[in-house]
This record gives structure tokens, sequence and C-alpha cells, in this order.
């Protein structure tokens, strides 16, 4: 009996989101291009990576790290979409 695929989160956002189509008005693209993560968050993300690889993380410090990493891609995903948005717009002259 063959097993249904398994699909991760970001693939499973990669689906939906279409980075690789730009159809983003050139604002909204503008915008996404200019989300980060706050100093608090990055701070957070270089401790928890840090003492990660030592191996000393809790669960429920790697559950965050874990939860850190998915957002970044799916701010990654959104990203790659609205820079693909805005070549596509200036490549049509918009």
């Amino acid at each position: 009996m063959a097993t249904a695929p398994t699909f991760s989160e970001s693939e499973i956002l990669a689906d939906v989101l279409a980075p690789d189509r730009g159809d983003l008005t050139p604002d909204v693209a503008r915008t996404m291009l200019r989300w980060r993560f706050s100093d608090v968050a990055i701070k957070r993300m270089n401790d928890l990576a840090a003492r990660n690889r030592e191996g000393q993380l809790t669960s429920e410090e790697l559950d965050q790290l874990d939860r850190f990493l998915r957002v970044g891609s799916f701010v990654n995903l959104l990203q790659a979409k609205a820079r693909l948005s805005l070549l596509q717009s200036e490549d049509a002259g918009e």
C-alpha cells in the first residue's frame, strides 16, 4: 500500500503563496520587503541558535527556535514573491 506524500509547512505555504509568481502590486511588494524581525527577536534567535549548537536548549526553547525558523521561512517566501513582483513590474514598465 502506497503512503500519501508528507508535506512540510514550508512546502504547503510555498504551494499556496506561489513565490515564483510575481503578482503583487509594487506598493504591496515594497511593504513586504521592509518586514524585519525586531532587535529583541534577533537577539533571542541568536541566543537560542548558539545554545542549540552547544546542545543546551530545553524542549520549550527548541520549540521556540522552531517557531522562529518557521516564521522566518514564511517571511522569506513572501519576500521572494515581493522581489519577483517588483522585477516583473519593472519589466512591464510600471
